[in-house]
């Protein structure tokens, strides 16, 4: 994998971001791979389709790129929030790439990969509508918060300047493909409690150290008045999908 971003045929271009965009788009074009299945390439989308950048010309799987120059934060900065609502809740969302790139070098510093199944609306922000003296007046955009994302669905595919390899992206991916086989409905408790348990930072924990998040829950699903009895239920179902093993006495370990 080639990190240096192309620089044939931008000069016509002459906005930065413009630049920038074409930039990023035309080195995933020839630098992505399908992490759902073998395809060693994506297709790039037809100009002017809506939320989606590449198809895997294999699996017919969508991929969205965002890029950014500054290191990744736990923002990015996204489109209308009403359609990425909807997005989500009509289980419709592409595989997200998250690209860093150095300016000064030109090149690709970090890429992340978030599966289109790791989506819930806890991890959508939704930002002030625009000013009346705006172009776009009223209009109300969002953000996707990566620090709301489990840990292990931000699925690095280049870290800080070094590429992994297409197995081991792909192994990262089909660990948490079992969560692909929930109804939309039920996934967002279930990516939640998740992403709860991956923050704890270690590979051990007891169902009292998920109960210390139940208040962060609890806003999250503010209708549930039973959230403890719903985190046992979330992790049981992370248990059946392979994702948390139970050790008995209140303790799990993740696999």
């Amino acid at each position: 994998m080639d990190l240096h971003l192309p620089t044939a045929g931008l000069d016509r271009y002459k906005s930065a971001s413009q630049r920038a965009r074409v930039g990023t788009e035309s080195w995933g074009a020839a630098n992505f791979f399908c992490p759902a299945c073998e395809s060693p390439r994506l297709r790039s989308a037809p100009q002017g389709t809506a939320a989606i950048d590449y198809v895997c010309p294999s699996c017919d799987s969508p991929f969205q790129l965002k890029s950014q120059s500054k290191p990744l934060g736990s923002r990015i900065v996204d489109a209308a929030y009403s359609e990425m609502k909807r997005a989500i809740l009509e289980d419709r969302t592409p595989n997200l790439f998250v690209l860093h790139y150095d300016l000064d070098a030109w090149a690709v510093h970090t890429v992340l990969l978030v599966p289109h199944f790791a989506f819930a609306l806890s991890a959508v922000e939704r930002r002030k509508p625009l000013a009346a003296t705006a172009r776009r007046a009223g209009w109300v955009g969002c953000n996707i918060l990566l620090d709301k994302i489990p840990v292990h669905a931000r699925i690095s595919v280049v870290s800080e300047g070094t590429p992994l390899t297409p197995r081991e992206v792909r192994s990262s991916y089909n660990r948490l493909r079992p969560l692909e086989k929930l109804r939309v409905e039920k996934r967002g408790w279930t990516l939640d409690v998740l992403q709860v348990v991956q923050s704890l930072g270690k590979m051990e924990f007891t169902l009292a150290d998920v109960y210390a998040h139940a208040g962060s829950l609890a806003k999250l699903h503010p209708h549930n008045r039973h959230v403890r009895d719903k985190i046992r239920q979330q992790l049981q179902v992370l248990r059946d999908l392979g994702l948390l093993e139970f050790l008995g006495g209140g303790s799990y370990h993740l696999t």
